[in-house]
């Protein structure tokens, strides 16, 4: 989806009071409105291979020690007797901690993992990656769980597809590969909120996250009710590939709640038994270590720390938090790079200097994980944010979640990381390591011409009223029910009746602003205002309209992330303050929920999709479409395009290039790839197009872009050629 202007403002002068037919559409749409029922609107399945650029754009230039928590109520009791799970012992398996090391089946054991995220890399490349990972030299597999992944509305379960958590942890067993699980049910992990539902931001009264809150605890114990069975057979005592699972996420960095941290351990041992080595992990310093670290439950801590501190000393730290002959030395975060923001440089470090801190941990017979052995991709609209000292001080994450990790997000490995890590793995592995595989070919599929087949204020009839709501004042996203995406918010007012100043003193996190007047020499069409952006929050002027008639005020706003570290986590989107309009508050509000689908659910056409994708087989009836000055708009627009590939050996993936476009969301064969933002970031993510292809048995699709330029979308097989001109097949 692509949205932006080119910044510029407009006046115009009374025509008369013909209403425009687009006018009439808005207005009928209005008319249709009404408050939020429990209906749902009907979906149809589009089995061809798409992309789909939704692109809002834009020209204009933008930039991208905490206290304890209160006890709120007792947190809830344990889970009865009946839920607790007896686990009995399979060939004498057994992983456990003894002497200050590892021991794996008795025998002494090195832990040199790799965090690796089935939820950022499609499951058709988790073996692919496993194996590079294999290669690498590593033995254990560490991974998140993100809760918002697997219940994206409440009581809506989702364990399919790149969801399919067993079948990821079956496969490391398949491979040999050890796992140390990271449950939650906060993760971190630059994922939207933290891995925590967006729904939770929605309870009433308002929950405390992370927190021994009973309400929020409850929640919790019912996510880990069905998850925790699900991942108890897979045990490493019992025949599986897990042999740790984590509490919490560092938490020391967060709050001091033992009560909560106790209450998790309880909710484990219940589920998954007594065996299991449950752990926590904190940064190596003694205030986050004595705060996040879980003092008479048997739980190991491990810690984290930037590479090039010296780790030992870190490592005798960490001994003081673990009982007697029960702290291996562990670093279950060593940083292989780091994460990168929008209008960032993409972060890089050298790969002689991390293989060099790696080595100082393994000389010693110490342990180490690799945060990240493989990056992968932020798809659909999962990318989390920080904040800096304050809310407004915004930062999201890239669609790309590469992280300059040895394994890169492409599953690249002839790379110097890659080598140099290898190398110092080697070093200290009891076995010689499995030979690497080649990189995965690429290709280049040739510059794909975009046709407009729809403006986002047309579309507005094709929406189910029963999802819009009306109130006096804006409403949160999440209230609404609009959890990612975006939400158009729609009022009028009298020209006469209040001034041209429009103030939103609280908008998360991104919102363009149109007016429409019915009789203006635009004949109705919205016209674009500019845009207000949480990190430059600033009051816009209207043109001054001499309207026959109320004046509509269109307010588009873009959730771009949720914050997923800090003090600022509670982050709710949309409007969050009063809308002034020449210092008055302006009431009466509608809010229209603009349906794309997000990563974990099941491929459907949304309403407004479906009618871009036809504009798409009318235009191609046509033979041609018209692509003159009269076709560019300023207006939020559905561009669709559409490429072949001759022979399925061809198909192979690839790199979209978006040199000269906004901002915007990116579809394929209705997966959403996620956002692109040249101004920001030059190219959106890797496009492992041979596995979407592949998973719809056809090679020949569409692309619909929302944006207002009609430069053609480049495949490149090469990221060398972002930003030129790409060939043909």
């Amino acid at each position: 989806m692509h949205s932006e202007s080119d910044g510029t403002t407009s006046t115009a002068t009374t025509r008369g009071p013909r209403e425009s037919t687009t006018t009439k559409t808005v207005k009928h749409a209005m008319a249709r409105m009404r408050r939020r029922s429990t209906a749902t609107t009907n979906t149809t399945l589009f089995l061809t291979v798409l992309i789909s650029l939704l692109a809002f754009l834009g020209f204009v230039p933008v930039f991208a020690p905490l206290p304890s928590l209160a006890f709120r109520n007792p947190p809830p009791p344990p889970p009865p007797p009946h839920h607790r799970h007896r686990h009995n012992n399979v060939n004498g398996r057994k992983f456990e901690i003894e002497d200050d090391m590892f021991r794996k089946d008795g025998e002494p054991f090195r832990i040199i993992g790799g965090d690796l995220h089935y939820f950022r890399i499609l499951p058709q490349h988790w073996e692919d990656r496993l194996l590079r990972a294999k290669a690498l030299g590593l033995n254990t597999i560490q991974t998140y769980v993100p809760w918002n992944l697997h219940e994206p509305k409440p009581g809506k379960l989702v364990f399919s597809g790149i969801a399919d958590l067993v079948s990821f942890l079956k496969l490391c067993q398949k491979l040999d590969l050890l796992v140390m699980l990271r449950p939650g049910p906060y993760i971190c992990a630059e994922w939207d909120l933290g891995g925590f539902p967006a729904w939770l931001l929605a309870k009433k009264p308002a929950l405390k996250l992370r927190s021994s809150d009973r309400a929020y605890l409850q929640l919790v114990e019912r996510w880990w009710g069905v998850l925790l069975p699900k991942i108890a057979p897979l045990l490493y005592d019992i025949g599986g590939p897990i042999v740790m699972v984590q509490i919490e996420n560092e938490f020391g960095s967060y709050g001091d709640d033992k009560e909560y941290l106790h209450h998790l351990v309880t909710l484990a041992r219940a589920h998954l038994g007594k065996d299991i080595i449950l752990y926590t992990t904190d940064g190596g310093t003694r205030e986050t270590l004595l705060k996040g670290t879980i003092r008479g439950d048997a739980v190991f801590a491990a810690v984290d720390f930037s590479t090039g501190a010296e780790p030992w000393p870190i490592f005798k730290l960490q001994k003081q938090f673990n009982a007697p002959g029960k702290s291996p030395p562990l670093s279950s975060e060593f940083y292989t790079g780091w994460l990168t923001h929008w209008g960032e440089k993409i972060a890089k470090t050298d790969a002689d200097f991390t293989a060099s801190y790696l080595e100082k941990i393994l000389s010693q017979n110490g342990s180490a994980v690799l945060y990240m052995a493989h990056g992968g991709t932020n798809f659909g609209f999962y990318n989390g944010a920080n904040t800096g000292n304050s809310e407004s001080d915004y930062q999201p994450d890239l669609t790309s979640y590469d992280y300059d990790a040895p394994i890169k997000e492409s599953g690249d490995v002839d790379n110097p990381k890659f080598k140099a890590i290898r190398r110092v793995v080697e070093k200290f592995s009891p076995a010689s390591l499995p030979s690497v595989l080649p990189d995965n070919e690429k290709a280049g599929f040739g510059p794909i011409q975009l046709q407009k087949t729809a403006l986002l204020f047309d579309l507005l009839d094709v929406l189910d009223p029963a999802d819009v709501v009306e109130s006096e004042n804006p409403l949160s996203m999440e209230s609404v029910g609009q959890m990612f995406g975006f939400l158009l918010y729609v009022s009028e007012f009298g020209g006469k009746d209040y001034g041209s100043s429009l103030l939103i003193s609280k908008v998360n996190d991104r919102a363009q602003v149109f007016i429409s007047c019915p009789t203006e020499d635009n004949s109705g069409r919205p016209t674009y205002v500019g845009t207000i952006e949480r990190w430059s929050n600033r009051a816009l002027s209207l043109p001054n309209f001499r309207c026959g008639s109320n004046i509509s005020l269109f307010v588009l706003v873009e959730n771009m992330g949720r914050v997923n570290y800090g003090p600022y986590m509670f982050d709710e989107k949309g409007i969050l303050s009063s809308v002034y309009l020449g210092g008055k508050v302006l009431r009466g509000w509608k809010m229209i929920p603009v349906p794309f689908h997000n990563l974990n659910e099941v491929p459907k056409i949304s309403p407004i999709l479906e009618v871009a994708y036809s504009g798409l087989i009318k235009a191609s009836a046509r033979k041609k479409l018209e692509h003159n000055a009269g076709n560019i708009t300023k207006e939020p627009a559905f561009y669709v395009g559409r490429f072949s590939i001759d022979k399925v050996n061809q198909v192979k993936d690839t790199y979209l290039s978006f040199s000269g476009w906004g901002k915007g969301i990116a579809f394929v064969n209705e997966f959403n790839l996620g956002r692109f933002w040249p101004v920001k970031f030059f190219l959106i993510s890797y496009m492992q197009l041979s596995l979407i292809v592949y998973c719809y048995g056809v090679v020949i699709g569409p692309f619909a872009v929302f944006w207002t330029s009609m430069r053609p979308l480049c495949p490149c097989s090469n990221p060398s050629s972002w930003g030129k001109s790409c060939g043909h097949i």
